[in-house]
């Protein structure tokens, strides 16, 4: 299996800007995927940024896009995040893929190896 650990999460005032990482170590056959998801209490997980370790595909939920970027650099996904709301405000959690690609919408139930996840406070 693939072991994901975030980090980078924190408090910021609205407009401001986080960087958060996820660092990705073992291996499981085929997997290719790695997705950001968030989450408060009471509410779905959403998917917000995926992107293929191995190729370039890479996709954003609409609530993010202009906002998010994800990048890569070694074993690290990063997740740069700008021009944050108070509607960012979540757990964030970083996770594989089964399937080799990426794809849009994601299935939460394809992502089998999911992180601690990392909180993000968006004041007003």
């Amino acid at each position: 299996r693939v072991q994901l650990v975030e980090s980078g999460g924190g408090s910021v005032q609205a407009g401001g800007s986080l960087r958060l990482s996820c660092a990705h170590s073992g291996n499981r056959y085929n997997w290719n995927c790695l997705g950001w998801f968030r989450q408060a209490p009471g509410k779905e997980r959403e998917g917000v940024a995926f992107t293929e370790i191995w190729g370039s595909d890479r996709y954003y939920a609409d609530s993010v896009k202009d906002r998010f970027i994800v990048s890569q650099a070694g074993n690290t996904v990063y997740l740069q995040m700008d021009s944050l709301r108070p509607e960012d405000t979540d757990m964030y959690y970083c996770a594989t893929k089964l399937q080799y690609r990426c794809n849009w919408p994601p299935r939460e139930d394809d992502f089998v190896d999911w992180g601690q996840g990392t909180q993000v406070t968006v004041s007003s």
